[in-house]
């Protein structure tokens, strides 16, 4: 029953953490406080580097100590953070939001999936992780397209600010959420999680598992691009809807359909891969992606943002598609530290996509910076192609 109830509430947990209307209108939120494009980019490079550095640490913390303490910490910060955008005005007001949304990111990205794959685990189902991953991430987007919609309407009738106090509410619901967690048993030949691999060795053991498994990299390398020029879909997509000269009333119904489109892909994931290979899947998967952003970056009309829902429509299996891929190759000890490196992968791609990104959104606007995430994709689609030739199973 407790495992049960555990897949129950990180369901509902997802809901509520996603249930934040605030989103839809941030960039522009944060546009009025002063704040423009370029220190937009500092903040997502400060956002992602404090994952860079502590993403593999916290992993290792909830290996050790226990993924729910780690998913309770970053509930705590995430209402942190509303605290004080509510209030923000300068730029290390948001500075320091998005380093406290760093360590909130940190803490759960490798804690959730570890905690549903031993719960799994216990019922002996781990080959539905895949399809329950899936569905977590399709609760996450129904949550936030609830969110877009109610929080373009209430902000063009009450004004921006409402939808922090909001977001602050449902915050808070969900570290109450997070404390109702129950922590997997996991044990290795009866011995606790944490004697059975000293604290020094957990880095050192999960950059040996990567080299070992050339393929497992292969795959996480195609994810980490793909989430990381996503994330620069996720938070410019309201700048180069405006630049289209989309009205802002319109933009929680834009938002809605960019997480929709998000859904097929993540609801049917595991059955595409009884039907297709991952390489096959992972090649069609990059190719339309960097058309898609090249077509973005080019086309400054309704084509342009249409590519960008494209580009929606297919990056959703490839979230599912590598975590499964991952999760089933590695050990119950080390899931959360591994898995973080998945994380940390991604922040490091995302911080380089930042500093490209917003040299080129400085010269050319924002369809510059989309330009530069198209080249990015490009070279992750070559590579993967190359690479993949000499790995004869994946």
């Amino acid at each position: 029953m407790s495992n049960i109830r555990n897949i129950r509430i990180l369901f509902a947990l997802r809901f509520f953490s996603s249930l934040i209307p605030a989103y839809v209108i941030e960039r522009l939120y944060w546009e009025e406080r002063g704040m423009s494009i370029q220190m937009v980019v500092y903040t997502e490079i400060i956002f992602a580097l404090t994952i860079v550095l502590l993403e593999v640490p916290t992993g290792v913390i909830a290996d050790k100590w226990g993924r729910k303490k780690m998913l309770v910490l970053s509930a705590l910060l995430g209402c942190c953070e509303f605290l004080i955008l509510i209030v923000a005005t300068e730029f290390w007001h948001f500075a320091l939001v998005v380093f406290l949304a760093g360590i909130s990111r940190s803490a759960s990205s490798g804690s959730e999936n570890a905690l549903l794959y031993d719960t799994l685990m216990q019922q002996g189902k781990v080959s539905h992780f895949e399809k329950l991953l899936g569905r977590l991430n399709a609760c996450d987007l129904l949550s936030a397209i609830l969110a877009a919609l109610c929080g373009s309407l209430l902000a063009g009738k009450f004004g921006l600010e409402l939808n922090y106090w909001l977001s602050l509410v449902s915050s808070g619901i969900a570290l109450m959420l997070a404390f109702l967690l129950i922590e997997p048993l996991r044990c290795a030949d009866g011995m606790d999680a944490e004697e059975a691999i000293p604290f020094k060795t957990y880095v050192t053991a999960s950059l040996r598992f990567f080299r070992k498994n050339s393929n497992v990299s292969l795959v996480m390398l195609s994810g980490m691009v793909t989430g990381a020029s996503m994330s620069y879909v996720e938070e410019f997509w309201q700048l180069y809807a405006s630049r289209l000269g989309t009205p802002v009333y319109f933009f929680g119904v834009l938002s809605s359909v960019i997480m929709l489109l998000q859904l097929p892909g993540n609801l049917l994931a595991y059955a595409l891969l009884r039907r297709i290979s991952y390489k096959r899947l992972i090649v069609f998967i990059t190719a339309i992606i960097t058309i898609g952003f090249l077509c973005v970056s080019i086309r400054h009309d309704d084509i342009g943002l249409a590519a960008m829902l494209l580009i929606c429509l297919f990056s959703g299996v490839m979230q599912p598609l590598a975590s499964g891929y991952l999760h089933h190759r590695i050990d119950s000890n080390m899931r959360a530290t591994i898995d973080s490196f998945q994380s940390l992968g991604e922040n490091v791609l995302s911080t380089f996509a930042g500093l490209g990104f917003g040299y080129f959104a400085a010269r050319y606007d924002v369809f510059g910076g989309y330009g530069f995430i198209a080249l990015l994709c490009f070279a992750s689609f070559v590579w993967f192609v190359c690479a993949s030739r000499r790995i004869k199973q994946m």
